[in-house]
């Protein structure tokens, strides 16, 4: 296929406001479905049954697809037509959304979960390549502002709206929600996005397939860890296994011709800086908002509204202070502010640690949920102007699709990995018993957002990390380099 103009208009009808609408309320969708899950999980246990490892399955199952394949999806809508991909994916999402809300069982529920993220993961890198596409670069830090206040939006709602569905209607209708949200954004994506192409590379099917394998055998031996045993013979084949498929992804990125995610753009301080804090962050804030949703419920015994309710002030804060974010990225350079962030999150999730205890009150916690908030809301905006900045525009489709990968391979490995420790130290049953596995697991995602901050700190200043369309090949080179 010969090479396609970065962006190829076959509208009129699009436009940078259209395209933040559209792209926000998808990537709300998206972003719902990581966390929507967590105050439902108790009720989902009551109905369907099921352990530790059973509820994780249902937000890893969509988070690990989601994870996966979203570099594949990315290179897709280069390929064929962001547009044309986003409306496939879109689909996609919305026919799982339903199966899920009609699973039988457990087992139906993590299948359509995996479904869903397999639509979110071609959906949801295409929002910011198409936004970008629509939007004027001088522009672009205020419009990634408000894409990140919209998926602030979801995090902080997350909770709130599956506690309050869960309670008040059924925890089914977390899923029905997807669906008319799907059936009103499809045909406004057909009529008011632009299409958009990338440069027409080969798919990477072999990448697809290392990354996929790989990455949930190390998923796999660590939700199996403590139920099997972790000299087990599935475990340690999940967790090699797993390891040597990573590592052989690494050689294929570095050695192929075409490959879905090329290594050389870890080259890149700033690239490689914010998507090693990216990953890490998730790992942290996934993993302890999945144990704290269940602590504010199974041991302090706050119905699911009142746990979500109690959330806010930590969910809720990106819908505040993201716009100012992304306005903070645009004067000072987005490095500074993420690495606050970061901090800021790392501090709140240690302070919960030492204050936690089976009859801790709310106010003893309040200072934990507003600090890791302000933290989570300073990272989300610059953090996408970070990433889409770092590398050429020809690239900023597998620029956003491995940014997004990554973050949700955090997210997959913080509820493995924190859920582990929850199980080694403790798990279900009496609050103490509960509080002691929190405990440690709260720790170990606090050390996670830690290291973050520093990777973060390692992204050069922002004269070093902007790469613009009329820069040569040999200046992007050097750039790469940096």
């Amino acid at each position: 296929m010969s090479q396609r103009a970065e962006t190829e208009t076959t509208t009129g009808r699009g436009g940078a406001v259209w395209a933040l609408v559209i792209t926000s309320i998808a990537g709300f969708m998206a972003a719902l479905d990581n966390l929507v899950v967590t105050t439902a999980l108790p009720a989902i246990r009551a109905d369907f049954g099921g352990e530790m490892h059973d509820l994780e399955w249902t937000v890893s199952a969509y988070t690990l697809t989601f994870a996966v394949l979203l570099m594949f999806g990315a290179a897709l809508g280069d390929r064929f037509g962001r547009r044309k991909l986003f409306l496939v994916g879109l689909t996609i999402f919305t026919g799982a959304s339903a199966a899920a809300a009609l699973a039988p069982g457990i087992d139906s529920l993590i299948a359509a979960r995996a479904v869903q993220g397999v639509g979110a993961a071609i959906m949801m890198p295409l929002t910011l390549t198409l936004l970008t596409a629509a939007v004027p670069a001088a522009k672009r830090g205020m419009a990634y502002g408000i894409w990140g206040a919209v998926n602030g939006l979801a995090v902080a709602s997350g909770p709130l709206i599956g506690g309050s569905l869960t309670e008040h209607i059924s925890w089914q209708w977390i899923f029905w929600l997807n669906v008319p949200l799907g059936l009103t954004v499809l045909p406004l994506a057909r009529l008011r996005l632009k299409e958009s192409y990338g440069n027409g590379a080969p798919l990477d099917i072999t990448g697809t397939v290392l990354a996929s394998g790989g990455l949930f055998g190390i998923v796999y031996g660590l939700i199996r860890g403590n139920i099997d045993g972790w000299t087990s013979v599935q475990v340690l084949a999940g967790l090699i296994g797993g390891g040597l498929l990573l590592a052989a992804f690494v050689r294929h990125g570095i050695r192929a011709e075409n490959p879905m995610l090329p290594m050389r753009l870890f080259r890149n301080r700033a690239f490689a800086g914010i998507n090693a804090a990216s990953l890490l962050m998730f790992l942290g804030m996934f993993g302890s908002i999945f144990l704290l949703s269940q602590f504010l419920q199974d041991v302090l015994g706050y119905s699911p509204t009142e746990a979500g309710l109690r959330m806010l002030p930590w969910t809720g804060m990106p819908m505040i202070v993201a716009p100012i974010a992304g306005y903070l990225s645009d004067r000072i350079g987005g490095r500074p502010v993420v690495a606050a962030g970061l901090a800021l999150q790392a501090i709140g999730l240690a302070w919960f640690a030492v204050i936690l205890s089976p009859d801790v009150s709310y106010a003893a916690q309040l200072p934990a949920l507003i600090i890791s908030g302000i933290g989570m809301a300073l990272f989300f905006a610059p953090a996408a102007n970070l990433v889409m900045s770092s590398v050429r525009p020809s690239e900023q489709g597998v620029a956003s699709g491995a940014n997004n990968a990554l973050r949700e391979v955090g997210g997959a490995l913080g509820i493995a990995t924190l859920a582990a420790v929850f199980s080694a130290q403790g798990g279900y049953g009496p609050a103490q018993t509960f509080v002691d596995g929190l405990q440690p697991a709260l720790w170990a995602g606090a050390a996670a957002v830690a290291v973050a901050a520093l990777a973060a700190l390692a992204i050069p200043r922002r004269s070093k990390t902007a790469v613009h369309v009329g820069e040569t090949h040999e200046e992007s080179r050097e750039l790469i380099g940096a």
